[in-house]
């Protein structure tokens, strides 16, 4: 009969085992490829010390195909929870070294189960993902692992925080996992995400593409928007997972976390005074502005690749997280697309469901005009924003800087849209359209009949923009709160944001609304 110290040495043996993965070889394969194995992630992912796993000695049952002579350590998949700046949060990371870490039942299991205990006790759950797919062998068995891990990042939506780091090969049902999560991050040059190959694109449409063209991380965070993050290596990947979730709540029934920055509340900020170009027609950087108006001039940017008409991303005000959604006029001068709505969309969604309050910049002309934008949806698409603004019951406050016109107001969430505080610029324009368009329409039986037409039109133009060009209509229609000095812009957005802290709106009970998707 073995004694204590005999079991205990066992267990340490069998712990050593487990943890050399798929042994030497393929751990120095996987890092002449430019990746970390899946523990050395664990580890740089949660503070130093604090990762506990779970099923460690987890096996696989499959016996075909030679398969019972087969050992997978871990059944290649990582489990487990830590802290990461000091909260608590669950992940997995899947371990190529050991058979690919092929999607399999039993590692199927040992990713829900963390999910399971995330979801219950209120915690973030991050995946990282490097794996040759569906494990053949064990067929509908491994299917069925995808299915319940979908079905779970379905429930765990607007519940807890979800974030997907893509850090190898992603293809065909996994990629589906990562897509329902909140946000996904990939590395450059050794993750790729795609539901068929390159061999099956030829195979089928003669097309010739390259793994990276097809599925890698620029072109999903520049082309598709299915990734948010293209990172420069698995280092940097952790990274910025982390310090996105220092913005984040643990759940939806907890707050965002407040950090001290030591930047005044009150800074007046005058170099937004030279911000707006005198020349109406000309850009500007909004970045620039966000910046300035933000604690330490810190953004946090997803999607920065995707759709660089609008601009969406985290900053804090006197240390509090907040969502910013702005317009971008440097690209497309600010005018809101297909691509545009979706991506805001999103950013505004998650937003809501995570008690983080909505900073909208506004600047914009309209809606992107053509047909492409009319075939492609532009009415369902734009419907969107418009959607969700009017659903988030989070605190809202507007400010708009310079153009906006038409819908494309009040899609960028105008008072109408339940904005709690909507502020201006004395550069804002606020009208229906553009003066040189609404001239031909409201005064062109004046212009036609004009001995001088040109000028004639010139000086309705003219007219129209004294009339409209400037938001002290809107003002005093009670459409604005306040029109303030650009310097002062961060001092009376922290100051509105303080005063609807405590922000409570009901809504009507119901399952869930129909949004144009």
């Amino acid at each position: 009969m073995p004694s204590v110290e005999d079991r205990i040495r066992e267990l340490e043996a069998r712990e050593r085992a487990e943890r050399a993965m798929g042994g030497e070889k393929a751990i120095e394969k996987q890092h002449k490829e430019g990746k970390l194995t899946a523990r050395e992630r664990i580890e740089l992912l949660f503070d130093p010390g604090s990762f506990t796993e779970l099923d460690l000695f987890v096996r696989h049952r499959c016996t075909q195909f030679g398969m019972d002579k087969t050992d997978i350590p871990a059944d290649g998949v990582v489990t487990g929870h830590g802290r990461i700046d000091g909260r608590r949060v669950f992940a997995y990371a899947q371990d190529f070294t050991a058979r690919a870490g092929t999607m399999a039942e039993m590692q199927s299991k040992k990713i829900c189960k963390v999910m399971d205990l995330a979801l219950k006790t209120g915690a973030p759950f991050v995946g990282l993902a490097d794996s040759g797919g569906a494990r053949i062998q064990e067929g509908v068995d491994a299917l069925s692992g995808y299915g319940q891990i979908f079905y779970r990042n379905s429930l765990a939506s607007g519940v807890i925080p979800q974030l997907s780091g893509i850090m190898g090969p992603t293809a065909g049902g996994a990629v589906y996992s990562p897509a329902m999560t909140d946000f996904v991050f990939m590395v450059k040059n050794v993750s790729y995400m795609f539901i068929t190959g390159p061999e099956v694109i030829k195979s089928v449409t003669g097309e010739e593409v390259s793994f990276e063209a097809l599925g890698g991380a620029m072109a999903h965070c520049q082309k598709s928007g299915c990734a948010h993050f293209a990172c420069e290596d698995d280092r940097d990947c952790l990274h910025k997972i982390r310090t996105l979730l220092s913005y984040l709540p643990s759940n939806n029934l907890s707050e965002p976390p407040r950090l001290e920055s030591g930047d005044d509340p009150a800074r007046a900020v005058p170099e937004l005074d030279r911000v707006i170009p005198d020349d109406p027609r000309a850009g500007y950087d909004m970045r620039a502005v966000i910046r300035a108006i933000a604690d330490q001039n810190d953004f946090f940017e997803p999607h920065e690749l995707y759709a660089p008409n609008i601009l969406v991303g985290f900053i804090r005000l006197d240390g509090y997280p907040v969502g910013v959604i702005a317009n971008q006029p440097q690209v497309m001068a600010g005018c809101l697309d297909v691509n545009a709505s979706d991506k805001a969309t999103r950013f505004i969604r998650f937003c809501d469901a995570f008690n983080i309050p909505l900073l909208t910049l506004t600047d914009v002309p309209g809606y992107l005009p053509g047909t492409d934008q009319e075939w492609a949806g532009i009415i369902r698409h734009g419907a969107k924003l418009l959607w969700c603004y009017s659903e988030a019951t989070v605190p809202k406050v507007t400010l708009i800087t310079r153009k906006a016109y038409g819908g494309a107001y009040l899609a960028m969430c105008s008072s109408d849209l339940g904005a709690d505080c909507v502020m201006a610029w004395p550069t804002a324009e606020i009208a229906v359209m553009g003066a040189e368009g609404a001239s031909r329409i409201i005064f062109r039986k004046e212009i036609e009949s004009a001995a001088d037409r040109a000028a004639k039109f010139q000086e309705k133009v003219t007219e129209y923009q004294k009339a409209f060009y400037h938001p002290y209509l809107a003002a005093s229609r009670g459409f604005l709160s306040a029109v303030i000095a650009p310097r002062d812009s961060r001092a009376r957005i922290v100051e509105a944001f303080e005063m609807l802290r405590q922000k409570r709106e009901l809504r009507p009970t119901r399952k869930h609304g129909n949004i144009p998707m």
